[in-house]
C-alpha cells in the first residue's frame, strides 16, 4: 500500500503552521510554492486536508501527459510535465490537488517595471476569490499541486514534524498492522473480562 498523511481533528488547533511549513520548503526546492495541504474547518473541528495516495489513483488514470505516476509507496507528480488542464483535481475525491501558478523567475529588468495589465490592458485578470479552477492570468502558468510527502526531504513531511501539537501522522503498511494487531488485543481483553469464569455463573444454565 501507498503511504499518506493523516490529520487528527482533536488535536488540530486550526494554526495553519502545517501550511506555512510546506509552502517554505518547497519553495527553497524550486517547486510551486503553494501548500500541498489545506485546514478545513467542520463545525468546531478543523484538520488539514491532503492527497491519500490512493491506490487506484483516478488523477493518474485521467492525467493526459503521464505527469502523474505511481511511484513506490506514493503517487508521483512531475511538475515539469504538467499541461495545467486541472483534470486531476477534478478527478480527486478529496479534492486534495490544486491547480497553482506563479510568475516567471529571472524576468529581464527591462520588463520589471511593468505589470502584466499595463502589458496586455485587453487582458482580463482573475480575483483573488476566484476558484483556482477557474481562474487565469496572463504570464502565468498553472499546474497542479499535491502532496509529494516531502520526498525530497531525508525527515519525511515537514508537516508532520513541524505540528505543535502532534495532529499529523505518517501512515504505511506496517503501522496499520500493528494498530490492527492493537485492536485486537484489546478486543480479546475485552471478551475475556467480560466472559464469566465458571458456567454456574452464567444465568438459567444448571
Amino acid at each position: 500500500m501507498n503511504r499518506f498523511v493523516i490529520a487528527e481533528p482533536q488535536h488540530c488547533i486550526g494554526c495553519n503552521t502545517c501550511m506555512a511549513a510546506c509552502t517554505e520548503v518547497h519553495k527553497a526546492e524550486g517547486l510551486q510554492s503553494h501548500p500541498r495541504l489545506t485546514v478545513t474547518r467542520v463545525g468546531e473541528q478543523t484538520a488539514p486536508m491532503l492527497c491519500r495516495q490512493c491506490e487506484d489513483a483516478p488523477c493518474a488514470r485521467v492525467c493526459p501527459v503521464n505527469a502523474i505516476t505511481h511511484g513506490e509507496h506514493a503517487i508521483e507528480l512531475n511538475e515539469t510535465l504538467c499541461i495545467g488542464c486541472k483534470l486531476c483535481g477534478l478527478a480527486c475525491p478529496f479534492g486534495a490537488i490544486t491547480p497553482a501558478g506563479s510568475g516567471p523567475v529571472n524576468i529581464p529588468s527591462m520588463f520589471e517595471q511593468y505589470v502584466p495589465a499595463e502589458l496586455l490592458p485587453d487582458v482580463p485578470t482573475s480575483p483573488a476569490s476566484q476558484s483556482p479552477y477557474l481562474s487565469w492570468n496572463a504570464g502565468i502558468k498553472t499546474v497542479a499541486v499535491k502532496c509529494d510527502l516531502c520526498a525530497f526531504l531525508a525527515d519525511g513531511p515537514e508537516c508532520v514534524r513541524i505540528c505543535p501539537t502532534n495532529a499529523l501522522h505518517i501512515v504505511d503498511e506496517q503501522q496499520l498492522e500493528q494498530e490492527a494487531q492493537a485492536r485486537r488485543l484489546a478486543r480479546a481483553g475485552q471478551v475475556a473480562i467480560g466472559w464469566p469464569s465458571s458456567p454456574s455463573l452464567v444465568k438459567g444454565q444448571k
